[in-house]
């Protein structure tokens, strides 16, 4: 290593000052980010360069030291500086009072520039891994942070406990406004929930999908906004979730109501088993049957005032003929004579029925929606509700 000689040493430490004003007068005229930065930031940014030049003198006064910087050279500034000026900022920075002292060099240390070049580059290098230790931990951080600020608000939401703070901690998330929110449920994988969340968290930024994601015990709640079609915008993430049925509540407008689409998918979830043939993912609305077996007053009221009650305002004729064409198995035929009416009009009549409410009396799946609904409807009707 080139020798260092006292009177370098000591030029160096009268210089401080001047090499410090000299580096914050080049980024001034160099850096565009630090000059529409506010001011309180740049003063901050200021003092960072200045104890980044009194580092590097202490640096070469004492060579024989350990040759690693501390990240409290950055220690002068708040950690929420981070947020404001980036890695790569700080690397520009960094190159700018790096070079302003290499320009001095000839100046403040005649005789030495062999020693002081040499100590500049370890010192650049070493003070870029302090950089980076202090963006690494700052990351850190705020990823803890966020982990559990996302998990208050997912649990917030399952639990329907939903005020105006939901919206600003969302938004800290990087949540962003949509007129489409979805909650998907199902089981955790056997993996860190930490893995997990971050695998969720990368598809849904592969696949161009908002995500509020959390693990709660062995379930995986994804909250998805701007989904479009829900069922093609889960199928990006069906396969980070563990095996078991993965149910996609309804669409609601905005998060406040994501609520209701959980309350849906977790019914769903837990009714789900009733069905093993379902499809996965599988919306809640195609559980109802399900959900209602399993006490869900919401899907028995969808079943009855959805499709009960506007088959039976149409009058008599769509709920009789669908209710025999249930008991006689699906055949035209002998519903026809069941009733003492044409073959053609039980088709007609259950064409009207698919056309009422949606659902298909030939279908076997949503037969069974059907004979579920006139079931729950006539008891209802019974009750006088």
């Amino acid at each position: 290593m080139p020798r260092r000689s006292p009177a370098t040493v000591r030029r160096l430490e009268r210089g401080v000052g001047t090499l410090a004003s000299a580096a914050i007068a080049r980024m001034d005229q160099v850096l565009p980010w630090y000059r529409a930065m506010p001011a309180e930031n740049r003063s901050w940014v200021n003092l960072v360069a200045q104890a980044g030049v009194a580092a590097f003198v202490e640096w070469f006064r004492h060579p024989e030291a350990s040759q690693a910087i501390s990240a409290d050279v950055f220690g002068t500034a708040p950690r929420d500086l981070t947020r404001t000026v980036t890695l790569q900022q700080t690397v520009e920075l960094v190159r700018v009072v790096i070079e302003v002292v290499e320009e001095q060099i000839e100046q403040i240390a005649p005789g030495d520039e062999d020693a002081v070049r040499e100590a500049v580059l370890r010192y650049s290098r070493e003070i870029a891994f302090a950089a980076a230790q202090v963006y690494a931990e700052a990351a850190e951080a705020r990823g803890a942070w966020d982990a559990r600020l996302e998990a208050l608000v997912v649990d917030a939401l399952l639990r329907g406990e939903v005020d105006d703070s939901l919206r600003s901690r969302a938004a800290a998330l990087g949540w962003g406004t949509h007129d489409s929110v979805v909650v998907v449920v199902g089981q955790a994988p056997d993996l860190e929930p930490e893995v997990v969340v971050d695998e969720i968290r990368r598809v849904a930024r592969a696949s161009r999908l908002d995500v509020l994601t959390g693990v709660q015990g062995d379930r995986l709640v994804a909250i998805l906004g701007g989904t479009g079609d829900s069922v093609r915008a889960t199928r990006h993430l069906v396969g980070q979730f563990g095996p078991g049925p993965v149910v996609i509540g309804p669409v609601v407008a905005d998060l406040r109501s994501a609520g209701e689409s959980a309350a849906a998918a977790l019914a769903g979830l837990l009714a789900a088993r009733g069905w093993p043939d379902a499809p996965r993912p599988v919306l809640a609305e195609d559980l109802l049957p399900e959900r209602a077996l399993s006490g869900d007053v919401v899907a028995r009221e969808r079943l009855v005032h959805d499709i009960y009650e506007p088959l039976r305002t149409t009058g008599p004729a769509l709920v009789e003929t669908l209710a025999a064409f249930l008991e006689q198995t699906g055949s035209l035929e002998a519903t026809a004579r069941a009733l003492f009416v044409h073959p053609n009009t039980v088709r007609y009549r259950l064409r009207r029925v698919t056309e009422v409410c949606g659902y298909a009396p030939a279908d076997p799946r949503q037969a069974l929606v059907l004979r579920m609904a006139l079931a729950l409807g006539r008891l209802a009707d019974a009750q006088g509700m």
